[in-house]
């Protein structure tokens, strides 16, 4: 039990380094400072954005949860989970190293334009409807470590017990996009925001390529 819980929070930690949920985040703060909104409007906005997400990630999860269950197949599923987070990390890295390699995890162009005009609204129920946009899109991208925590709970035979796992989870998942809303929602700190972003966003991606690819050999050896 001990042991899981430090996977969650390990798990968590790695998908929480999340360029896609960030950037999404950062281009609705800094719309919604050229339109001249409050700090405070801003953070109610953005706040909605980042429940909308948290909230699409438990509903992930639990949907995951009881496919595993129906389908019945204990252990198996953490080794795929590690896996599929070797694999992700492996494409991450050949992405950031090979700039013309030609799989790219990231949002597809084709929602962008979605995403572009639910910001242009900036109101709360189209905040709220992107947090849940945006975690679908990236889902596929970023879910390794996440699929990988499903794959060990689902020996947790009860959907209390999955909902408690779930909550830590991605109470850690969205704790980087609440301090990025404290932050970038101050006019002054926005711009230093976005910089740090640009010049470490090579690194965020080569530092978590490689701590997914790390984690999915431990997960393999141990289980």
């Amino acid at each position: 039990m001990e042991n899981l819980i430090w996977v969650i929070i390990g798990a968590a930690a790695i998908d929480s380094v999340n360029p896609c949920a960030f950037s999404v985040l950062l281009i609705t703060i800094g719309f919604l400072l050229s339109l001249g909104f409050s700090r405070k409007r801003i953070f109610l906005i953005g706040g909605i954005y980042i429940f909308g997400v948290f909230i699409a990630y438990i509903l992930i999860g639990l949907g995951i949860l009881q496919t595993l269950t129906a389908f019945g197949a204990p252990h198996i599923m953490a080794k795929i989970g590690a896996l599929i987070l070797i694999v992700l990390g492996l494409i991450n890295l050949a992405s950031e190293i090979f700039p013309n390699f030609p799989i790219k995890l990231a949002i597809p162009a084709s929602a962008k334009p979605k995403m572009a005009q639910l910001m242009a609204k900036a109101s709360m129920p189209t905040a709220f409807i992107l947090g849940i946009l945006v975690a679908m899109y990236e889902f596929p991208c970023t879910g390794g470590p996440y699929f990988l925590v499903l794959g060990l709970l689902h020996d947790q035979k009860t959907f209390w017990q999955w909902l408690g796992y779930l909550l830590i989870y991605n109470l850690i998942f969205i704790a980087p996009l609440v301090i990025i809303l404290a932050l970038a929602s101050n006019p002054t700190l926005h711009g230093k925001v976005e910089e740090w972003k640009k010049t470490k966003h090579a690194g965020i991606k080569i530092w978590g390529a490689a701590a997914l690819i790390i984690l999915g050999f431990i997960i393999l050896i141990t289980q």
